[in-house]
């Protein structure tokens, strides 16, 4: 009676090889089930003792990657014992073609993600490389998907020549339409990886200056002295000659004063050491260099240079008014005048 049972057939299998089946199903999936509760178990344990994050990884990559790969090899040799409609056979093979080329997909993108935030993240952290590494990502995501696809395309029996042929021709088109966009995305990649600006640098491309805020694929938005937003493609930049004054470690300065021409020449001599030492004496400047330098219109003139060992912007113009209060200072006690605009007329009796 039992004998009977197992061999009655149903949809060209009798009901010993659906118990068959079912045992293979329950068993693989027990086994994939122990694996993951005891032998995943034990290495997260093992990996929460280690200093490195390699053996977090690779486990994360297993779990989330693998065992859906397992389940479906445990379904998939479970149906060997069966006799299949060759349609229904055949539907189960792509659908073991598409799901281990999307495993491989994903993984191969988790890879390449770990391997950037591991050599570019490694020393320091800031939001800067954390946008330029999201940006990298996405292109490589849309490259790493259109490969996966056209093998799988290519896997399941379409003439991908043909399609490659038809995209090449209007991917020549589409490369033309979007030329600007790519010549953008490729300034892009040059900006996260060169790296001549970060988030927060306060830069000068041309006639506009201000604070860099964002840094986009497309472009790059910087906020103004005045308060509006200016926003560039990123190919203005690179093409740009950029000043960068966040990288400045000292600023230089050149200034002028004029004094009349009226002063004594013993005086024109004492100018350049009283100027030294009104610098030398004000904390954070560097002294380079001070000369009776020309002959004005109505001046003679005396160039000065020296550094503020700062970036600081108004840390250098508290310097420089700190100075020029001191010049006045001195000039006025040894009644040395500024120059202001003046003409003399001289008068002949002819």
């Amino acid at each position: 009676m039992l004998k009977d049972f197992l061999e009655t057939s149903f949809l060209q299998n009798c009901v010993l090889d659906y118990l068959i089946f079912l045992a293979t199903l329950a068993g693989g999936i027990l086994v994939v089930r122990i694996i993951k509760s005891i032998v995943l178990g034990r290495l997260r344990a093992w990996a929460k003792k280690t200093a490195t994050t390699i053996d977090d990884f690779l486990i994360r990559i297993f779990e989330k990657a693998f065992l859906p790969l397992l389940y479906f090899g445990v379904f998939y040799l479970a149906t060997r014992s069966l006799t299949l409609n060759p349609s229904l056979s055949k539907i189960i093979d792509v659908l073991g073609v598409v799901l281990l080329t999307l495993i491989s997909i994903r993984f191969l993108v988790t890879i390449i993600r770990y391997a950037l935030e591991i050599y570019w993240l490694k020393k320091e952290k800031d939001e800067a490389k954390v946008r330029g590494i999201k940006g990298i990502i996405t292109v490589i995501k849309v490259i790493v998907w259109g490969i996966g696809i056209t093998f799988l395309l290519d896997n399941l029996g379409f003439k991908i020549s043909t399609v490659i042929a038809g995209l090449g021709i209007g991917g020549i088109a589409a490369a033309l339409a979007a030329q600007a966009i790519l010549k953008d995305l490729f300034s892009y990649l040059a900006i996260v990886f060169d790296r001549p600006f970060e988030i927060g640098d306060f830069v000068i491309v041309g006639d506009y200056l201000g604070t860099v805020e964002y840094v986009g694929i497309k472009t790059t938005r910087v906020r103004s002295l005045g308060g509006e937003q200016l926003v560039f493609s990123n190919t203005d930049l690179t093409d740009s000659r950029l000043r960068n004054y966040k990288r400045m470690d000292r600023r230089r300065v050149v200034f002028q004063l004029g004094v009349t021409y009226q002063t004594s020449l013993q005086h024109l001599k004492e100018i350049p050491a009283l100027i030294r030492n009104v610098i030398e004496s004000v904390a954070g400047t560097t002294f380079d260099r001070a000369h009776f330098s020309s002959y004005g219109d109505f001046s003679l003139i005396f160039e000065v240079v020296y550094y503020v060992e700062s970036r600081d912007y108004n840390k250098y113009m508290d310097i420089q008014q700190e100075i020029n209060l001191a010049l006045n200072e001195e000039f006025g006690k040894r009644g040395i005048e500024f120059a202001y605009p003046t003409q003399t007329l001289f008068l002949s009796k002819t």
